[in-house]
């Protein structure tokens, strides 16, 4: 079967080779606006969407180019900025900003995210997910809890969920894909997570890369980046989605 759906995902892929030009585009958190960047399917649609989230480094070059492939492969992709303008350059400066975030107003942003996508005339509004790394990835999973509405909800190595009661508010399809040697998240929490949504009769695909740690599909990782492990994660990815949302 997922044969078959990645085939189906690499000729939809042919088809829309070349995405729309990114639009900035603004969107209402409350009382607030949040600025975004908004990369579009070329063709009528109506199209699924995600709801792309950045890093800890912010929503930076690396974040619009993985929206820019998602486009690509025939999703209309929202970058979000959950740091209103600020983009981290170093380590220190990243940790910094991402504990200025009150959880709160992050919830608050993710879920208008996902309602905005729903709004747009060539968005599908049954087919909205969310994808993320690192901060992002843990961000994911958050709009996956919040959004009953949600289809699917990628994880990359993002902080987990182990509350029943909040595991049992998730409607959306799970794909975690987590590095064995990640110290912030060991194999033993993420195979609990993974044990626990398939006792909620949840559906879970969880992918474990054994020799991967923290921030492995980034290339400016230069430490820990993987390219045949990111190649492989970036499969997975696009079979889940053309699976569970297109």
């Amino acid at each position: 079967m997922r044969f078959f759906v990645l085939i189906g995902a690499i000729a939809a892929l042919a088809v829309t080779m070349l995405a729309a030009e990114p639009r900035p585009v603004s969107y209402k958190s409350g009382d607030e606006t949040v600025n975004a960047v908004l990369y579009t399917p070329q063709g009528k649609g109506p199209f699924p969407a995600l709801v792309v989230i950045h890093e800890w480094w912010g929503l930076n070059d690396w974040v619009k180019e993985q929206a820019s492939k998602l486009a690509d492969q025939g999703y209309v992709a929202l970058a979000i900025d959950l740091y209103r303008g600020k983009v981290a350059t170093t380590p220190d400066e990243a940790h910094e900003i991402m504990r200025g975030v009150p959880q709160d107003r992050a919830d608050r942003d993710l879920l208008a995210a996902s309602s905005f996508l729903r709004s747009q005339k060539n968005v599908d509004p049954k087919r909205v997910g969310s994808i993320g790394w690192c901060m992002g990835g843990g961000y994911s999973l958050d709009l996956a809890i919040n959004d009953p509405l949600l289809r699917v909800a990628v994880i990359n190595y993002g902080h987990l969920a182990t509350d029943d009661a909040n595991l049992k508010k998730i409607h959306a399809a799970i794909l975690g894909i987590f590095g064995g040697q990640d110290r912030g998240i060991p194999v033993a929490d993420v195979q609990k997570f993974e044990s626990q949504l398939n006792k909620l009769g949840k559906t879970v695909e969880i992918h474990i890369f054994p020799d991967a740690g923290h921030g492995f599909q980034n290339p400016n990782n230069k430490q820990g980046y993987r390219a045949e492990d990111t190649a492989q994660a970036q499969k997975f990815t696009v079979a889940f989605l053309a699976e569970y949302l297109r």
